[in-house]
């Protein structure tokens, strides 16, 4: 990840095709050690590549990928099985916040 930052930043700095040089650069003046394989594979993939197709490339496949969607539906089918089971889990919520508060004030403050 440092690798595609420190290519990014050198786009965003006008530097149409950065270097391995231009990234190395980049990273140790942020005291960030460089894996000469790691970076070798990272500019392979991107050498050639327009930086703004590849970030449009990227958001097309993110913009794929489910998020949230199986939480709410979850949720939804456990309320529909019964309502007996709400009220324990309730409960057993009301014993640990009781639990939490009582380890608040512990007596001294972190700080004084």
């Amino acid at each position: 990840m440092r690798y595609v930052a420190a290519y990014l930043l050198a786009s965003l700095g006008g530097n149409q095709s950065p270097s391995e040089a231009d990234i190395k650069s980049i990273l140790s003046s942020v005291g960030v050690g460089v894996d000469d394989e790691k970076l070798a594979f990272v500019m392979a993939q991107l050498s050639g590549k327009d930086i703004n197709e590849v970030l449009a490339a990227g958001s097309e496949k993110l913009a794929s990928v489910p998020s949230g969607g199986g939480v709410a539906a979850s949720g939804s089918a456990g309320a529909a099985a019964g309502g007996a089971a709400d009220a324990p889990a309730e409960e057993a919520k009301k014993e640990e916040s009781e639990e939490e508060e009582s380890d608040d004030d512990m007596g001294f403050s972190l700080f004084d």
